[in-house]
Parts: structure tokens; sequence; C-alpha cells
């Protein structure tokens, strides 16, 4: 249990201490379509061209362009060969580089041109043999898997750490949003374990050893039930209990053997506040992810904070920027209409309106 009176300690120092010697997990391979979400162990790199030879873009007829030149109403112009017909997608024939509509011919003539290539698509236009199609740290997107897919990619290396969930005292609805936004963070999370709060039982449930981190959900504070810090000094080592951050502030972790273990405040906006601070960044550790790309909005109406604490302020995003509803004690009803948060630094006392500020997304 942390005493009152003990300094918390500051969130950049608390980050540091909580991934310093994680490593990303081993890499494994999954199917093009069981890999989505999942962040890439090695730069993935097209084996094949795509499409593999001309294609057509289009239904039509497959011609030489220069064979139609000048073809019109008034001057239809009659192949030498019958034309041949394509569907969208298929391999245009030998000596064919053009896919004119289905209304260009007209009995045996062509009523119609078009240029070379129109309706048409080159060998590796899409896709060129050796191109890197997604970086190594990349989460994998929809859009990923239907290029690699596309480019003879059928098992991609990638990263899924294992994140056991362990929940003290009386069943949290707060469980299910932590164990989605594991998900959705490029991690599985485990079957949540219920653990009694009772120390020796709790510490228990930490030695879980197939899982690459746990998450431990309440049992933080300063209760008299509220045992999750001993049962981790029982179980292994706490490296830090008391962050300087609003809400979230009596958050803890340590490791049990090399393993990283989080406590998380029990409290629903607290515990999304440690998860965005603390949580998030273990994950980027463990997935061996790339930082995403910086996103900033001006704030709608000022927001306060306190020196020497970080305060997490959940906004909405409306035209023109995002809206804050508030960090401590927000009402489950306002938190649910939360889109993404703000960081207000320990160096500042706030921000006022109109100021650009760093976007968390959920």
């Amino acid at each position: 249990m942390r005493h009152a009176s003990t300094a918390l300690m500051p969130l950049a120092e608390a980050v540091a201490r909580l991934v310093a010697g994680i490593v990303p997990v081993a890499e494994e391979g999954r199917s093009v379509h069981a890999a989505l979400g999942f962040t890439a162990a090695r730069d993935l790199i097209a084996e094949r061209d795509w499409p593999e030879a001309t294609s057509a873009l289009r239904d039509g007829w497959a011609v030489a362009a220069d064979a139609v030149t000048g073809a019109s109403a008034y001057a239809p112009v009659l192949l030498s060969t019958p034309p041949v017909w394509v569907e969208a997608g298929g391999r245009l024939p030998e000596g064919a580089c053009t896919v004119l509509p289905p209304e260009a011919l007209e009995g045996r003539a062509f009523v119609a041109d078009a240029p070379p290539g129109d309706g048409a698509r080159r060998g590796g236009e899409d896709v060129k043999a050796g191109t890197c199609l997604v970086a190594a740290g990349a989460r994998i997107t929809p859009l990923h898997r239907l290029t690699l897919a596309a480019a003879g990619r059928d098992t991609l290396p990638v990263r899924v750490p294992r994140i056991a969930l362990v929940a003290t005292g009386a069943a949290s609805p707060v469980v299910a949003m932590l164990s989605d936004l594991i998900a959705r963070d490029g991690m599985v999370p485990g079957e949540t374990v219920a653990a009694p709060d009772e120390s020796v039982a709790l510490s228990a449930a930490l030695t879980d050893s197939r899982a690459d981190a746990t998450f431990v959900l309440g049992g933080t504070g300063p209760g008299r039930t509220d045992h999750s810090v001993a049962a981790l000094a029982r179980a292994g080592t706490v490296l830090a209990h008391g962050i300087a951050l609003r809400p979230g502030e009596t958050a803890a972790f340590g490791r049990v053997g090399d393993r990283a273990v989080l406590l998380l405040p029990g409290r629903p906006e607290a515990a999304l506040a440690a998860y965005l601070a603390l949580g998030r960044p273990l994950g980027a550790a463990l997935t061996g992810a790339r930082p995403p790309e910086p996103e900033t909005a001006p704030l709608l109406r000022k927001v306060t904070g306190t020196i020497g604490m970080s305060d997490v302020v959940f906004v909405r995003r409306r035209a023109g920027g995002v809206d804050p509803l508030g960090g401590v004690d927000l009402a489950l009803s306002r938190l649910a209409e939360a889109e993404a948060a703000i960081l207000v630094g320990p160096e500042h006392e706030g921000y006022p309106e109109g100021a650009p500020c760093a976007i968390l997304p959920l």
C-alpha cells in the first residue's frame, strides 16, 4: 500500500522504467487473413508483380489500340480477326493493350477508339515484385491484406503479445473495456482471471508464465481490501506505486521474473487514463510497433492542469477541434462520449482555448 506522503513518480520516468528491458515478442507466422491488427515483425516484400500480366480493368473488347484508331459511328473499323471479349481482371490476349466498352462494337465493326492502355492495367503496375508493402513495426490493416494477398504473400511474420488479465474483487464492466483496448492495440487478451481481494491468492494469479505481460484491474488504492501491490511484491518486484497521473495516480507496475506486470486502478476513467499513459507504451514495446503519426487539434475550450502532474483529459471531436469532457471523476455517461484524449504535461497549468494539442486516440 502506498502511503499518502509517498512522492509520485513523474509519468515520463514511469514509462521509461516500465518498458526498460522489454523487447518485442518473438515473431510468428499467421495467414494473411489472420494477421489483421497485428504488427509486422519484418518488412513485408511483394513476391510477384500484380497484375502478373496486362489485365482488363473493365468488361469489354480487348484490342490493339492502333487497330481501331479513328473509329467512329461515321467511320467504323472492321478488324481482320474477331475481337476477344474479356472480363474485368482477366488477362489480355497477346497483342492487345486496350479494352473498349461493349457499346464500342456494333455488329462486326468498331465505332469508337481509345488510347493505348485505356481500360487496362499493365503487368506490375499495381505492385512490383520486390516492393516493400508494409514496413516492420506497422499494424496490418485491411488494405495491407488486400495488397499482400495480391502480391503473393500467404503467411506473414507478425508479433502477437499475449496479455494475462486479472480482475480483483467483484465483477467489473471495466474488464471488457480493458480487453477491447488490448485487442485493438495488436495484442491478445487472455481469459480474465477473477481473484479475491487477498494478497496470497492474487500473487498466485500473477504467475501465469504463458503470458508476455500481466494487467491487473483494481486493488491499487489505500483501501483495506486493496491488495494488488502487496500481491505483486509477494510474487515479484514492485518498481513503482503512485504515478503523477490524473486520473490514475494509484497505478503501479513491476516484474514477475522478466514479465512486466501493470496494476490499473478500478475506476473506469482512471483505468482508461492509466492504460493510455502506461499500458499502451508497454504494448508498443512488446509488439515493436512504430510510433503513430502525431495528430494535433485545437481546443474548443480551455483545460486546466496541475503543475507536477500529467493530466489526461478526455475529448470529443467536433468541427474545428476537440471539446474537453473532463478527466478526474468523470461520470460514466460522459466518459462514453469520449473519442480521444489529450495529455496536459506536468510543466503546464493547462491550455487555453484554441491551443493545438496532441491527440491520444482511444
